[in-house]
């Protein structure tokens, strides 16, 4: 029974987060050992609330989607795993006087944001089942474990805080870092239900709250630097940004800052049309698609890019600073740009035809994207790298307006997109939301962006390209037409599959290298 126990506990994907999590511990260096003891307790812990919240009834409130697994070990583990593997990167680069020490610090700061907001997450739903868990015994061993991995990971936070100067502010940041997490989960499980995992919403969340705290801490450093000569407690380990990073986060972040001002002025709206037109549901519809277009003009226009001069010293509007920046290799970039306009648009006219009348499942259909997406992004990273980074912020932002005008159906394209955007959904996604499309750009993006300033690995930036255009799509396509071994009974990965996948990466990367090495690229992202 316990042989029994112990192999449904790891599971292919546990082995898997397992195994990455002991390579990196591997790795540390004496520096970062507090830091390496604090990724174990996160995962130990992480793994504990896991196996009991798939046990217990006491989330039934939440409503996630449907035949997913919990998966709040690698939800949990995810960004502090990637952050401390920065952090090893950054320290063989400090000692050898590549990077600012401040650069360092900052980064250390973010590690224990990303801790304290997984761990307070974790924190909730341990303390949520712990009256759902099986016998007396079993739920008073449950409480007791918890407990001591609280105690553990306070004294962890306040050792950390105790290095260096402004112990209070450190744990103030940590800690308004876990409440904002908190919220944002239950705010994002109860707006939309059915449409993610614990998992995959500790991970959503986790990431917003650390990107608006970046925001955020930049915006206070600027704005006590006009008040005061004096420097700003912990946000002295704060670092320059670059243009293009800069108008990227207030695009983005300004967009989801917007849903929540929108909201408040269509349910305005609607209580006014309602008395005002008194059934003349065009002029209501036209009256909301006005509010809508104006407000998100003033913001793109005025807002935030007031904003992005706030705290960048731009030597013009950031919007004309872009169009600057295109046209500064306007031959190369512009047709990139006409080069991607024609793959989306014979991809998108040769696979919606065929969604529509084709039996292929959807999942095999869909993967033809990501195919679409390797002969998108791979020639852009290799010969535009910066303009890749604007080009996928700005993609970004289409995305996020097309799913707002789909969602509250503003006239005269939020029906259309709907029907279109339908076309090409699966299981996952739900009436309420369409995420496979940002599950997709962001898989390809946040690898380049996470591999921005010192880089000593130069295929990171190909890790989402490869794994996401090549590895899922050739696994998916094996799995589905030989696979035959489940790694478990109620999932549905192949091993052949899965082999397919790893498979193909490294074929893909046996071709890749030599390219990269003969055309200087090493010699550029290493310099």
């Amino acid at each position: 029974m316990a042989a029994v126990s112990f192999s449904q506990l790891l599971n292919g994907e546990r082995a898997v987060v397992t195994l990455f999590i002991v390579i990196v511990l591997f790795s540390l260096p004496l520096s970062l050992l507090l830091h390496g003891v604090a990724l174990s307790l996160l995962a130990l812990f992480a793994l504990s609330v896991e196996v009991r919240v798939e046990t217990s009834t006491s989330l039934s409130q939440f409503k996630t989607r449907a035949g997913a697994s919990s998966g709040l070990l690698l939800g949990a583990v995810t960004l502090p795993t990637f952050m401390l593997s920065k952090l090893i990167q950054q320290s063989r680069a400090f000692s050898l006087h590549q990077v600012h020490p401040g650069e360092l610090n900052y980064l250390a700061l973010q590690y224990w944001a990303a801790f304290g907001s997984c761990f307070t997450v974790l924190m909730v739903l341990c303390l949520l089942t712990l009256d759902n868990t099986g016998s007396r015994s079993c739920q008073a061993w449950n409480a007791k474990f918890g407990l001591v991995c609280f105690v553990i990971g306070a004294a962890l936070l306040f050792l950390y805080s105790t290095t260096g100067v402004h112990a209070i502010w450190k744990l103030l940041w940590v800690f308004f870092h876990g409440f904002a997490a908190v919220k944002l989960v239950q705010h994002l499980l109860n707006t939309f239900p059915s449409c993610v995992s614990f998992g995959e919403a500790l991970l959503v969340t986790v990431g917003l709250v650390l990107y608006f705290g970046d925001m955020l801490a930049y915006t206070i450093e600027k704005l006590y630097g006009y008040m005061t000569s004096s420097e700003l407690v912990f946000m002295q380990y704060g670092f320059r940004r670059s243009e293009i990073g800069i108008i990227i986060q207030g695009l983005l972040l300004g967009l989801l800052l917007y849903l929540v001002v929108l909201k408040y002025l269509l349910c305005g709206w609607d209580g006014f049309s309602r008395s005002t037109y008194s059934g003349a549901r065009i002029c209501s519809e036209k009256g909301k698609s006005l509010i809508f277009f104006a407000s998100l003009g003033f913001l793109i226009v005025v807002i935030l890019p007031s904003w992005m001069q706030f705290v960048q010293d731009f030597d013009m509007h950031p919007l004309l600073w872009v169009v600057r920046f295109v046209f500064m290799e306007p031959v190369k970039r512009l047709s990139l740009c006409l080069y991607w306009v024609c793959v989306i648009y014979l991809s998108v006219l040769r696979f919606y035809n065929i969604s529509k009348n084709s039996k292929i499942e959807r999942i095999l259909l869909r993967k033809y994207y990501h195919l679409m997406a390797v002969l998108m992004f791979l020639p852009a990273v290799i010969l535009q790298p910066k303009f890749l980074d604007l080009a996928f912020g700005a993609a970004l932002a289409v995305f996020l307006t097309l799913e707002i005008i789909r969602v509250w159906r503003i006239w005269p394209l939020g029906q259309l997109v709907h029907e279109f955007m339908n076309a090409f959904t699966d299981h996952r996604d739900s009436d309420l939301l369409i995420v496979s499309h940002f599950s997709l750009l962001l898989g390809c993006a946040l690898p380049i962006w996470m591999s921005s300033g010192y880089n000593d690995r130069p295929l990171a930036p190909f890790a989402g390209i490869l794994s996401l255009g090549i590895g899922d799509t050739m696994a998916s396509m094996v799995g589905h037409k030989y696979g035959v071994l489940r790694w478990s009974k109620t999932g549905k990965k192949t091993i052949e599959g899965t082999a397919a996948g790893i498979t193909s990466v490294l074929a893909a990367c046996s071709v890749l290298l030599p390219h990269l090495a003969s055309t200087g690229y090493f010699l550029t992202e290493l310099g």
